[in-house]
């Protein structure tokens, strides 16, 4: 004789497996309307690759030049964000120096102080204010591009003097007005719009990648100062402020050697 406990395993066990196959044909049916809709929005991507492309030059010129990019959106666009910076702080497909990117989704003190004692419309615009300089890029996902927080916090990068790069749906939008270039994925389904950020997330970290790291491969250049780690240490802006071609090539120029340097102060600890 089964226990109570017995049977009702194995009834949910039958349910599990018969629901299971009912499922199936939903999950087949579903993943082929999403390879008809990607392929056409990717073949209209194709086409306007322009704003892509101005987006990646000035990525990679603001953190080439030693400045930094900041980056923000809401809800699933909020992830986004963050999946953007942690690409390019920690590393995408090679190993390089980290880059300046900065979520500004994610300090839940800053964004509920900011929320409570100015409104939900600043939570992004105080922050841009307080870290964006001249020269730095403020890159805003928005699948509708008319989320009131971007674009105040598109206006105050412009105040800042920092270029603005926003990413949206497939629609005219008052973040596109007061940024400097849109993307604009060719569809409007926020779903899909997310699921295509993704992919331009992944295209602009690869880009940026291959471009600033080939610099960490490059032998020593006339006027560069190679400093060892615990220099860097004691004097962390000295390189940085000195160096021709600014704080992100300086980085990326020297990491191997302070990587090495240090490899060889914890060999003698």
């Amino acid at each position: 004789m089964l226990s109570h406990e017995e049977r009702a395993a194995r009834v949910l066990s039958s349910q599990t497996v018969i629901q299971g196959a009912d499922y199936h044909d939903i999950v087949v049916s579903t993943l082929a309307r999403r390879r008809v809709i990607l392929d056409d929005a990717l073949a209209q991507f194709t086409t306007r690759a322009e704003a892509l492309v101005e987006v990646a030059t000035r990525l990679v010129e603001t953190l080439r030049t030693g400045h930094k990019v900041l980056v923000a959106g809401n809800g699933g666009s909020a992830a986004e964000a963050q999946h953007f910076a942690a690409e390019l702080v920690g590393r995408f497909k090679r190993e390089r120096a980290p880059y300046a990117v900065l979520s500004l989704t994610t300090d839940t003190s800053i964004l509920t102080a900011v929320a409570n004692d100015y409104g939900y419309a600043e939570v992004f615009a105080r922050q841009v204010r307080g870290f964006g300089e001249c020269g730095d890029l403020l890159v805003l996902f928005s699948t509708s591009g008319e989320s009131e927080n971007l674009v105040r916090a598109a206006i105050a990068a412009q105040q800042c003097l920092m270029s603005v790069a926003a990413i949206t749906g497939d629609r005219s939008s008052s973040l596109e007005h007061v940024a400097n270039v849109t993307v604009r994925v060719p569809v409007v389904d926020t779903a899909f719009a997310q699921e295509l950020y993704m992919m331009v997330t992944h295209i602009l970290c690869d880009i940026a990648e291959s471009e600033l790291a080939q610099c960490e491969e490059l032998p020593g250049r006339p006027g560069e100062r190679v400093i060892s780690y615990s220099e860097r240490k004691r004097a962390p802006a000295l390189v940085l402020r000195t160096h021709p071609l600014g704080e992100a090539r300086a980085l990326a120029a020297n990491e191997r050697g302070f990587r090495s340097d240090q490899e060889k102060e914890d060999t003698r600890i």
